[in-house]
């Protein structure tokens, strides 16, 4: 049974959001069925024009990438690649959230995103396509849920929704991205609401892991958290999809180093920029 439900605001296109997936699979290891999990799409740039004119270029993406995967460790690739905007894949997720709910959601953004930082420009209808098939969607029926007119009204409700944080993020600010009606969420950004009694927090932006056990046990301190897994395999296993080699020492709790020799003897890596991911052999 949910004890709290997670409002993530998020953008495949996020290279930090990306980098804080190591965390995101932390806590649904610690808490399982004891966390509901809803997204929203903040929307990050509607066109190219819009990216190249707060001076993003191809080098700079590339370094950036080459930055934050040395940094925290997820697979991103560092060749120059075309800019690309946010809308069309954020629009797909929304359609599959809406027609085939929060799971279907949650699986197509993390297809796009492994097809966006293995390089894949995220505006292209054939990347879209194909990571409706990684999560198990016909390209087809995808493509009709994104023509409905209601999934256009549910993407704009995202964007308003992210675009309006709460008091306490506000307070926060740091925390926040500016834009021209005021200021909006950055990815990652959680609202809790423990579902019996209304309590919310907020945790908006990039956090470190104290960060989200400290709001998780003030809006639940009643639930029971699971150690961590016994093994690699175990993690793999229960997670059903393929992970990187950072998000498994994260949940396992060791080094990137041992996290490696450990998935190298029971698991296959499908490489992406200085490190990839992993599934039980």
């Amino acid at each position: 049974m949910a004890l709290v439900t997670v409002t993530e605001f998020t953008d495949p296109a996020c290279p930090f959001a990306w980098s804080a997936e190591p965390s995101r699979w932390r806590l649904r290891w610690r808490y399982g069925d004891q966390i509901e999990w809803t997204l929203r799409m903040v929307v990050l740039s509607e066109t190219v024009a819009e990216l190249e004119q707060k001076g993003l270029t191809p080098a700079r993406l590339a370094a950036g990438a080459a930055s934050l995967s040395r940094r925290y460790g997820m697979p991103m690739t560092t060749d120059d690649r075309e800019l690309s905007a946010s809308l069309p894949a954020c629009r797909a997720i929304v359609a599959a959230r809406l027609h085939a709910g929060e799971n279907a959601a949650a699986t197509m953004l993390r297809t796009v995103r492994i097809r966006n930082f293995s390089g894949q420009p995220l505006d292209a209808p054939e990347t879209i396509a194909g990571a409706a098939r990684d999560a198990g969607i016909d390209p087809e029926l995808l493509a009709g849920w994104i023509d409905d007119p209601a999934t256009e009204q549910a993407l704009q409700a995202d964007m308003d929704a992210a675009r309006n944080p709460t008091p306490a993020s506000l307070a926060q600010s740091d925390r926040l991205a500016t834009w021209s009606g005021g200021k909006r969420y950055t990815c990652p950004s959680y609202e809790l609401s423990a579902t019996d009694r209304g309590a919310g927090l907020s945790v908006p932006g990039f956090q470190p892991d104290n960060a989200y056990d400290v709001a998780f046990a003030n809006a639940i301190p009643e639930a029971e958290i699971r150690s961590a897994p016994s093994s690699v395999a175990e993690l793999l296993a229960w997670a059903a999809e393929p992970l990187a080699t950072q998000e498994v020492a994260v949940v396992c709790g060791i080094e990137p180093a041992e996290a490696r020799a450990q998935l190298t003897a029971v698991a296959t890596e499908q490489p992406v920029g200085n490190d990839g991911f992993w599934t039980l052999a």
